[in-house]
């Protein structure tokens, strides 16, 4: 770790991720593992697509991670008829009442912002969808020509609706590749869906406590930086990304149901969220668990599937699982 920081400084500012998750706490029943692969990606520096069927909280979760986060917050519904500009802005024009000059001016959009929730990006066209591609890759947005950085951190969380749905639009696969985690959403436990009618029918509502600043949470981002990773590790993980290319993998599943692999951002992906896993348990090494338990987050929105799969019913996860089985960590 850092040697200008002493054990006991960093040992706080990990500890604060625990007032992090009992914040969230106090608006979400359950969902456990969402949360904290939303809190992998916030520490990663990365951004999380959400997938699941309308009605199980993906939007209250995102607005309560911006409440206990003390950060600008925004919210973007996404509809067939959103234009790019609704996102980035646009440039106006003003005039002065001095010289009676008139100019353009930029006027920024929604995306110029801390923690942007795309709420259900699938629902827009892709020309919309483009719209995000640079701000999430290099955190600016370029417009008549002139570049704006967005301010830092800046971390976006997009829901989408299963593609069965109707009114859907696929995300290109390049847009998809600049989203650190897919994450899935399901159906509560009935204990927990239970205690969800309880807490929301009442007449008081939920209210979720600020507890972390955006300085803490860029402070928290390059900590994760130095947290190890060994070279077996790494070794392991650059061996299952390249075994998800059909041209280079020997594990028949992968050449049945895989059309196209990963790239190496997915093992870039890898390394950096098994690092914000170690360090979220209170770690300061990644271990063979971190990369299994994100292997398909991070891989499951970065694989195409064949005709083969989709007609025997396979899915991105269960090419993970015979990647993990077929490869495991040497030694394991």
């Amino acid at each position: 770790m850092a040697n200008d920081q002493t054990q006991a400084a960093v040992n706080a500012q990990v500890a604060r991720l625990g007032d992090l998750r009992s914040a969230i706490a106090q608006a979400i029943v359950g969902q456990d593992a969402v949360v904290e692969q939303l809190l992998i990606g916030l520490l990663a520096g990365g951004h999380c697509l959400l997938e699941g069927v309308p009605g199980l909280g993906k939007t209250l979760l995102v607005r309560s991670l911006g409440q206990a986060l003390d950060l600008q917050f925004r919210r973007i519904q996404f509809t067939p008829d959103l234009m790019p500009s609704d996102i980035l802005g646009t440039e106006i024009l003003e005039e002065d009442h001095g010289t009676g000059k008139r100019h353009f001016k930029f006027q920024p959009g929604p995306v110029f912002t801390n923690l942007l929730l795309a709420d259900e990006l699938n629902r827009t066209p892709p020309k919309t969808q483009a719209a995000l591609l640079e701000a999430m890759q290099e955190h600016t947005v370029s417009y008549a020509g002139v570049t704006h950085r967005l301010p830092e951190p800046f971390f976006v969380l997009a829901t989408q609706n299963p593609l069965e749905q109707a009114g859907t639009y696929p995300l290109p696969e390049a847009q998809l590749d600049r989203f650190l985690l897919h994450v899935r959403v399901d159906y509560p436990s009935e204990a927990e869906e239970r205690d969800i009618l309880i807490n929301t029918t009442g007449s008081s509502a939920a209210k979720v406590p600020s507890v972390m600043s955006g300085d803490e949470v860029l402070a928290l981002q390059s900590l994760v930086r130095e947290v190890h990773v060994g070279a077996d590790l790494l070794d392991w993980i650059n061996h299952l990304v390249r075994a998800t290319r059909p041209q280079h993998s020997e594990l028949p599943e992968v050449k049945q149901w895989v059309k196209w692999g990963a790239g190496p951002r997915a093992g870039q992906s890898l390394v950096l969220a098994s690092k914000a896993r170690a360090l979220l348990h209170g770690r300061y090494a990644a271990t063979r668990e971190d990369v299994a338990a994100l292997a398909a987050p991070v891989l499951r929105h970065r694989l195409l599937l064949s005709f083969t799969a989709e007609a025997e019913g396979r899915s991105a996860d269960d090419v993970v699982v015979a990647l993990l089985r077929g490869l495991p960590f040497p030694g394991a």
